[in-house]
């Protein structure tokens, strides 16, 4: 066809017979009398591109070279007329297909010295764009296939992974996201759930999620709107709910059947309103690569499909974003809530194989929790114990391990909500626990799963002024990001379960600074004033005579030199700070250890050595027997009485400082005292010794040497924090020594392994433990097993961050330790892996 364009513009071209211009002009006749009215497809004489040119731009997103410089059409998506920028209706791309410019995938990585805003944005926008199921793995595998995100990824920050809350579920982790909470403290402990208080149950398909009385915490829009800003949210949980009484500036109800481009298009026009009605921040969501990794598996080309199509999503905000100038200026953090594993129908445990009848109510599928099925009445006297009895230790092959939820690991912080039932089931990769054999939804994929897996891992990136560039972190939390949220905002989080400052290594100008905390409870020291005890407390030690017992005791003489380079050795970091209030204690300095004993719980609240790298792994040769003295530093009305240990418990005494340490007999006896006591389970007991005596040599090795920091822990309420004297009392009335819930140890080496423990100048490496306190074994099935094949599991089962031990003991660690304290929050926030299959 010949055109009469020449070289002139698209918008000043025109071609005789075509459409152009004319769309749904009546009065038109092209060559050999073509129509573009609204007819001629009824009557079969449309010009040739009237489809392009009038039909489509109704249903497509973007401009091409026939839609630049178009006649302005009603009900079309988005415009490509001469006028668009002005009426602010443009396409995305129309400055980059109608105008020439570079789009946003293609040009070079900028660097942003300082806040890059067009006049009016005084404040960057922060938007916080979310892309459900997106795990960690489908950014390094498929990178090549996402053109937009991955150039954020090269440009601005990015995360090796993002590690959800447990359980692993949409709704818990992005209400986590915008309040900085774990689900037991927000409320939204799993897409259903049942709630004993209102007599309510909670599920995605119904009404009932849009109660406010489900919604517990403060989400980022309303910190925001409370101190002043405004808040857009296009879509995300708990945003299209009155939460206080009170909905975010902007928002638009949850409706999954508005396309990706609607939702960007209104973001958009959002960000074009006038300063006084538009929002400082905005939230968008999209259901996708989730529900194609639920449909077809992760390994698919479902998946893959699905990333693209969200890739071009992302693509469109950035180009939309570079059209008004905000490319540079908005803060953008781009997440996923959680990742997406395989599951098969030939990976199933059914309940029905455990229970001749089921009388109970079952949550199915990853992460199950079993309750009462007659509720409310029965809610709370389910026999909950007698079910984990009959679930636990049934196969060698059995893939799921039962827990009454207080006794989950610390570090999933899953326990303290009337709305997590009592009994759950952590439940191995790839496999289902449901009820029974009628259960079909097995295939393709799923997530729930323990929030360790490499499977659960999810994205985060980001890019702005405020950002760093052209970096990568280590991972980090997702309870992390709402006080990161704040800081970009400029805005005081409200409290949540976050760590405020310990993202600052993200921004290149940290908002907060953070500072160590207080010590509440000064110590002092217990001096030594006698080399024989006052009371023997009923302590004995067949091996020494009273001459022998007074000797040994004045290796508790220490001098200052003495002091000074125990202090080195064994405390290189510092002592523990104890920020709980009145909590009387002092300092017990040994040359191979050294305790703060807290006088009324009568044990240690810490003890803390150093274990140098060992010549080999053989084990520490055995404790000398039956040998317990009184220590003469402490009174005896602080101190434990041997008597307490009597033969017909099934507790008996364990040691802090384990003395086989000291691999003399003669050294030993530093350590056989009463303030090195705790009480333990005989049971527990076995554990503990085989850690000390064979895998803290191994660690060591492996290491360089380790400094060790250990203590009892007292969580009856399972709250995750450290219980208030009187709580302790309420749960354990009428002994003289209260029983420990949980027992902790936090092993410290250098990053670099070339230097010793206690000469670390570089950053730290951590490997902290909190281990249920119990009177079995059970959840490790040891029946005929050595405890070679089972201790290091059930220490790796219940691995921790630092964060966590400081919570549950009111202890503050590091403080001495010459680096930022934003650094070494990185450290205490930091969660050790084991998981490396994906």
């Amino acid at each position: 066809m010949v055109t009469q364009c020449h070289n002139r513009s698209p918008s000043a071209c025109y071609i005789p017979g075509s459409c152009r211009k004319k769309c749904f002009d009546s009065s038109f006749r092209g060559l050999e009398g073509c129509r573009c009215d609204v007819g001629c497809s009824d009557r079969g004489d449309c010009c040739w591109d009237f489809t392009g040119t009038c039909v489509e731009p109704a249903q497509i997103w973007t401009c091409n070279k026939f839609r630049c410089g178009e006649t302005r059409l009603e009900n079309t998506l988005c415009s490509c007329a001469d006028d668009c920028l002005q009426r602010k209706d443009c396409c995305t791309d129309y400055k980059s297909i109608c105008q020439g410019e570079t789009s946003w995938v293609n040009e070079d990585c900028v660097s942003a010295q300082q806040s890059q805003c067009p006049e009016g944005f005084d404040l960057p926008p922060v938007i916080l764009f979310s892309m459900d199921g997106f795990r960690a793995e489908y950014l390094q595998t498929w990178s090549t296939l996402m053109p937009n995100i991955n150039k954020l990824k090269t440009c601005g920050i990015h995360s090796k992974y993002m590690r959800p809350v447990y359980p692993t579920k949409t709704f818990p982790n992005h209400y986590t996201i915008v309040t900085g909470l774990y689900p037991e403290s927000h409320g939204i402990i799993d897409n259903n759930m049942y709630d004993v208080n209102l007599n309510k149950n909670f599920s995605l398909s119904s009404a009932e999620k849009n109660q406010p009385a489900w919604w517990q915490g403060q989400p980022i829009w309303l910190t925001a709107m409370y101190q002043g800003l405004k808040a857009g949210t296009f879509f995300w949980p708990g945003s299209d709910v009155a939460i206080n009484q009170t909905f975010p500036s902007l928002y638009s109800p949850y409706n999954g059947s508005i396309p990706y481009e609607k939702r960007i298009t209104t973001l958009l026009e959002w960000l074009d309103l006038p300063k006084a009605e538009r929002p400082d921040f905005y939230t968008i969501y999209v259901e996708q690569p989730d529900s194609a990794g639920h449909s077809d598996g992760p390994v698919s080309a479902a998946v893959i499909q699905a990333l693209q199509s969200v890739d071009n999503t992302f693509g469109m905000l950035m180009e939309g974003l570079k059209q008004r100038n905000l490319h540079n200026c908005v803060n953008i953090i781009l997440l996923a809530d959680h990742g997406m594993d395989q599951t098969y129908c030939d990976k199933m445990e059914y309940m029905a194989d455990y229970f001749q009848q089921i009388h109970f109510y079952m949550y199915e599928g990853p992460a199950p929790r079993i309750r009462s099925r007659n509720i409310p009445f029965d809610f709370f006297s389910f026999n909950s114990e007698e079910i984990v009895r009959n679930l636990s230790c049934r196969k060698p092959d059995q893939h799921f391990k039962p827990y009454l939820t207080p006794d989950l690991p610390k570090r999933l912080h899953y326990a303290n909500n009337v709305r997590i039932d009592k009994v759950h089931l952590m439940v191995d990769r790839q496999w289902l626990a449901v009820r029974n054999r009628t259960s079909s939804y097995c295939g393709g994929g799923n997530h729930g799963y323990n929030n360790e897996f490499k499977s659960m891992e999810a994205i985060f990136l980001a890019h702005g002024p405020n950002f760093k560039e052209k970096t990568e972190v280590e991972p980090f939390e997702n309870i992390e990001v709402y006080n990161l949220l704040c800081d970009l905002l400029r805005i005081q989080p409200a409290p949540n379960n976050g760590t405020h400052g310990s993202l600052n290594h993200l921004l290149k100008l940290p908002f907060y600074e953070p500072t160590h905390a207080e010590e509440a409870s000064e110590s002092s020291v217990c001096g030594f004033t006698a080399s024989l005890p006052t009371d023997s407390l009923n302590c004995s030690c067949s091996e020494l005579q009273d001459n022998e017992i007074e000797s040994v005791n004045q290796m508790l003489n220490l001098t200052e030199e003495d002091i000074t380079a125990t202090e080195k050795l064994n405390m290189p970091f510092g002592r523990p700070r104890v920020i709980q209030k009145n909590k009387e204690h002092c300092l017990l300095y040994h040359k191979e250890y050294v305790s703060g004993f807290g006088k009324a719980l009568k044990m240690p609240l810490w003890t803390s050595y150093t274990v140098p790298k060992p010549g080999d792994t053989s084990p520490l040769p055995p404790t000398v027997s039956d040998c317990l003295r009184a220590d003469v530093r402490v009174a005896p009305s602080e101190s434990q009485n041997c008597s307490f240990y009597s033969a017909d418990k099934d507790i008996t005494h364990g040691f802090l400082y384990p003395p086989g340490n000291n691999r003399t007999s003669q050294s030993q006896y530093d350590a056989l005292i009463t303030s090195n006591v705790v009480p333990m389970y005989e049971e527990f007991k076995k554990m503990w010794d085989y850690f000390h005596n064979v895998l803290l040599i191994k660690y060591a090795m492996e290491r360089n040497g380790v400094n060790v920091v250990s203590g009892p822990v007292f969580d009856y309420n399972y709250d995750g924090h450290f219980d208030a004297p009187n709580e302790i009392t309420d749960y354990i009335a009428n002994t003289s020594v209260p029983i420990p819930t949980h027992y902790f140890v936090v092993l410290t080496s250098c990053t670099n392994k070339n230097n010793p423990a206690e000469n670390c100048p570089e950053p730290l490496d951590v490997l902290p433990f909190i281990i249920p306190h119990r009177p079995t074994n059970v959840e490790s099935c040891p029946e005929n097993k050595t405890e070679d094949l089972w201790v290091e599991e059930r220490f790796k089962a219940h691995i921790a961050r630092v964060r966590d031990v400081e919570l549950l003991t009111g202890l503050d660690f590091y403080q001495e330790k010459a680096q930022p304290v934003s650094e070494i929050l990185q450290l205490k926030t930091y969660l050790p892996t084991f998981e490396t299959v994906i």
